[in-house]
């Protein structure tokens, strides 16, 4: 199981690289949503996987028998998808704005529209 786990998360890291590099804003969006549950996948499988074993210390026992699941990389993760989330969110509405304002989602013309944005009617930057 941990073995399929670390394979998933290395095939959601390579999409998400894959998809940071594309000049599309959208898919800038989605490259970093693969990169975040690629990291939540990597942390869950670090954190050991046992199944039926909760961390309870158990009525005349001074410590948690292992193995056990280690609650810490789970909470690591809520975290990180509540903040995930967030940032999904405003990336969305940015880009939204992004392309009301230029009609383009493409990195590159983007570029060239700061460079338009900055130089004065006769060509020069200021």
């Amino acid at each position: 199981m941990g073995l399929l786990l670390a394979l998933l998360a290395g095939t959601l890291y390579a999409a998400a690289f894959y998809m940071l590099l594309r000049r599309s804003l959208a898919k800038l969006i989605i490259g970093l949503v693969l990169l975040g549950h690629a990291s939540n996948l990597c942390i869950f499988t670090l954190g050991r996987l046992s199944k039926g074993r909760p961390p309870f210390v158990e009525a005349g026992a001074d410590a948690v028998v292992p193995p056990y699941a280690d609650p810490l990389p789970q909470a690591l993760i809520l975290t990180a998808i509540v903040i995930g989330f967030g940032i999904q969110a405003f990336a969305i509405v940015l880009i939204k704005r992004v392309h009301q304002e230029t009609r383009s989602d493409d990195l590159d013309r983007l570029q060239t529209a700061d460079d338009t944005f900055t130089m004065d009617p006769e060509g020069k930057q200021p």
